[in-house]
Order: C-alpha cells, then sequence, then structure tokens
C-alpha cells in the first residue's frame, strides 16, 4: 500500500498541534497503512522542543507497522528524565545531554541507556522588528546582556549609539533543555544568568513578548523564529573562533556545520537498552536510522529541504521536516553503531 503524500514541510508548531493527533489516532489503526506483523508498544516522552521530531519518526513507522503503539509525550527533558531513569519510559527525547544526577538515577534503577544524537538545532536571537539599531551582537555583548549579576540594563549600556532605553527580555525557564543549553554554551555554566528576565516554558509566549515591545529582545529555538520572520527580527552573531566580525546567522548550513556558535546545538534520544530484547524496540529504533523511501525523498526534494544527491535517513529526514536541522552523516553513523553493538548486547 503507497503512503499518502506528506508534501512540504511542517512547523514545530503545526505538528505538535496536527502530527501528535495523528500518531495518537495512527496507533492502534488497523484500517490504514500496513500490517507488517509487529506487535507492541515503545513509549516515548521527554523534551517538548524534540517532540515533533519522534513524532514525525513514529508516524511514519506506524504507517508500515498500524499495529505497533507509540504514545508521544513532550513533559520536558527534566521530567522525561526523571522518568526514564525510573525505568518508566523506552525512549526519552532529549534538548541537552543526561546531566551526572540524572545517570546517578538511571543507576540506582538499574536503568542501562545508549545516547544517540539525532539532530541539531540553532538558538536564535531576535527583536522586535522596528529594531532599526541592532543587526548583530557578539557573543561578548550577549554575555554582557544575559549574564548573572550584570549591570546592563539598557541597549546604550551596550552601544552608546543605541537608544537609553531599558530591555524588554525574554527567554526559556529553568526547568528546559533550552535553557541549559543556552546558559552552559554561552555563559559556561547551566543556570548561570540574570534573574530579571521573563521567563516562559513555551517559546511562543517569547516571541510574542518580543513583537509586542519595541525595545525586546529574545532566544529560542530558530525555528520558531522562522515561523514568525513577519513579527521579529534575527539578531547575527559573529563566530568567536574566527577573525572575521561578519555576523552569522542560524541556517540550516550554518547549524549542521557548526559555524553558528556558540548556539548550535546537538539534542539526543536516548533509548532504554533494557528493553532492545523486544522485537518492536529493536525494529523502532533501528528504523530512525534507515534510509527513507524513494516517495519521500522526491517529496523532500521538491519542498526544498532535501537534495537530490542527498541520501538522508528517517532521523535526518524527520529533523528537516519539522524546522530542525539534520545530524552529519558522521555523526549518523556513529548513533547507528552504537545502537548495533546495544542490539548484540542485549537481544
Amino acid at each position: 500500500m503507497e503512503r499518502p503524500s506528506s508534501t512540504g514541510t511542517v512547523t514545530r508548531r503545526g505538528f505538535l498541534v496536527t502530527g501528535v493527533a495523528g500518531v495518537a489516532s495512527l496507533a492502534g489503526c488497523i484500517v490504514h497503512g500496513e500490517d507488517d506483523g509487529l506487535r507492541g508498544t515503545v513509549s516515548m516522552d521527554g523534551s517538548n522542543t524534540v517532540l515533533p521530531h519522534g513524532a514525525a519518526v513514529a508516524e511514519e513507522f506506524l504507517w508500515r507497522n498500524n499495529r505497533v503503539t507509540i504514545p508521544v509525550v513532550g513533559s520536558g527533558t527534566g521530567a522525561g528524565f526523571q522518568n526514564f531513569c525510573e525505568g518508566a519510559t523506552d525512549i526519552q527525547n532529549a534538548s541537552r545531554p543526561i546531566l551526572e544526577d540524572e545517570q546517578q538515577l538511571c543507576a540506582d534503577n538499574s536503568v542501562e541507556y545508549i545516547e544517540l544524537e539525532a539532530l541539531r538545532d540553532g538558538i536564535a536571537i531576535f527583536a522586535h522588528p522596528d529594531n532599526h539599531w541592532c543587526d548583530s551582537l557578539t557573543v561578548e555583548q550577549l554575555r554582557d546582556i544575559w549574564g548573572p549579576g550584570t549591570d546592563v540594563e539598557t541597549w546604550a549600556d551596550i552601544d552608546p549609539d543605541w537608544p537609553d532605553e531599558e530591555f524588554a527580555l525574554y527567554g526559556r525557564d529553568p526547568g528546559s533543555g533550552t535553557f541549559d543549553s543556552f546558559t552552559e554554551r554561552l555563559l559556561g555554566e547551566i543556570g548561570a544568568i540574570r534573574g530579571d528576565y521573563s521567563a516562559s516554558a513555551d517559546t511562543n509566549v517569547i516571541v510574542r513578548g518580543v513583537s509586542g515591545d519595541r525595545h525586546g529582545l529574545g532566544w529560542g529555538g530558530a525555528g520558531y523564529y522562522y515561523e514568525n520572520e513577519d513579527d521579529l527580527k534575527l539578531i547575527g552573531i559573529p563566530n568567536p573562533d574566527s577573525d572575521s566580525d561578519e555576523p552569522i546567522f542560524p541556517t540550516r548550513e550554518t547549524v549542521e556545520t557548526g559555524e553558528y556558535a556558540p548556539l548550535s546545538r546537538s539534542m539526543f534520544v536516548y533509548i532504554n537498552t533494557n528493553e532492545l530484547h523486544r522485537e518492536v524496540m529493536r525494529a523502532f529504533t533501528e528504523f530512525y536510522f534507515e534510509e527513507i523511501d524513494e516517495q519521500t525523498h522526491q517529496e523532500a526534494v521538491d519542498a526544498g529541504f532535501a537534495e537530490a544527491d542527498e541520501r538522508l535517513v528517517w532521523t535526518q529526514w524527520a529533523a528537516r521536516k519539522v524546522g530542525f536541522y539534520a545530524a552529519s552523516d558522521d555523526v549518523v553513523e556513529a548513533s547507528h553503531d552504537a545502537l548495533r553493538q546495544a542490539i548484540e548486547e542485549h537481544r
């Protein structure tokens, strides 16, 4: 049976509205899709940011295995690790690496796992569209604005030629893996940030805050900027490891190569290897690294998120499909090797 066409990219917000519901309805469907004889349930939780990626992979897998159930939840990276390390879930999506206390919790509960680098993202800095004075900010300027204990309060504190108006600052809350990544990559320590900004668990709230205040400045996953380009202004960051002061913006090329620094990041899928003895777990986790079919490849080329000579696997395809960026072929192969070794050890 031919899979229905799915041309075009899907925004993260759009996928959260329609895609997860689609996964839920498809999970138990016996009329549509294919039944290859596989049975069972795989539970997925974790990062709300990574959720659309996991849901996209699950939806494609479920189309081919419509007697399998894959509930996909996005309770957050931290809350998800709590569940995962207690053995309550099979797969953990994470927008940052596992922390030491989470590793200990897994060990305390005899949960063995492997870390797979599944996709990439860039954290965008954005301002109000009427901001005509600031096109880029250096890493040092960003640290001056966002660092703990800073005395920077106005745009003029950064550049005397800029308005002597107080910042309206917006960003993610401390429960977010994106918060952890931003503070660690920019400021050198998880949680090291000024305390007087408007923090939210929802990047769409940050977007609305910045777009509603001429002196607003905020940060969040780059995909949220590209969903709201008319309402925001993207701020470039010169690469601190380059001799050039040319601002770099988060794009597919700059994020996938790491040129957009230091705010490019890897995001992860953690697999509970204790569950790899189950056929359904082996099949689903291997599916992440299977090459996409020709119909899907052509649709991706037509939609503009794949090149004609590229041979993407499902985790790379899903990343671009929902507005993220693909891990490199070398990284994907290393992750696949780690999975294959774990499968051999636990089957």
